[in-house]
């Protein structure tokens, strides 16, 4: 078996590693890079909503979100009940157990961020050797 260990890769958009289809009609397409980190690209219809077309489903809490939206509004709530309304050309970070939906008529188009493995994003030290 080769393990071939990559320091730069890149991925369309149009070639996903994962594809969620909401039966609203709402779809988020995942990239995974370098097996760190997870880029997903979501078009969100009016009427979409975390708690209804994802949570009971899964049957999980939300987990932390880090993103920027593109298009179209989002609203999101954390689980202490503090209200963001996200819009076009903002970033966002929402903790794991937040609810988010669309506000509005037209669909929220937003990119995000996760990691894939959560030592990717801590400091590297000098003997890690991604470093070398």
């Amino acid at each position: 078996m080769n393990h071939q260990h990559v320091d730069a890769e890149t991925k369309a958009i149009q070639q996903p590693d994962r594809t969620v289809r909401f039966l609203d009609g709402s779809v988020r397409v995942v990239m995974e890079l370098l097996g760190t980190v997870a880029i997903g690209h979501g078009i969100y219809q009016p009427g979409w909503k975390w708690s209804v077309h994802v949570g009971p489903t899964t049957g999980r809490a939300s987990a932390r979100h880090v993103g920027y939206v593109l298009s179209g509004h989002m609203a999101v709530r954390s689980h202490d009940g503090l209200e963001i309304l996200v819009g076009p050309n903002q970033a966002f970070a929402a903790e794991p157990g937040h609810d988010a939906w669309v506000v509005g008529d037209e669909p929220c188009v937003a990119l995000d961020w996760s990691p894939i493995d959560p030592s990717a994003f801590s400091v590297a030290t000098p003997d890690d050797e991604r470093n070398r």
